[in-house]
């Protein structure tokens, strides 16, 4: 469901349509998809140990 969110909101469809389109949605579930979707999309780092081969 947190893609269909995302998919409407990038859309441009009004969070008020979203939550008449799906009843059993609450306006929280929105922000809940948007602080989801942007946990996903956050950048994050691994350091490896780098081996040059000569």
């Amino acid at each position: 469901m947190v893609s269909v969110i995302l998919d409407n909101l990038a859309a441009g469809v009004d969070r008020s349509e979203i939550l008449a389109s799906y009843p059993s949605l609450e306006t929280s579930d929105i922000d809940a998809a948007l602080a989801y979707g942007a946990e996903l999309a956050r950048e994050s780092t691994a350091d490896f140990p780098l081996t040059l081969s000569t």
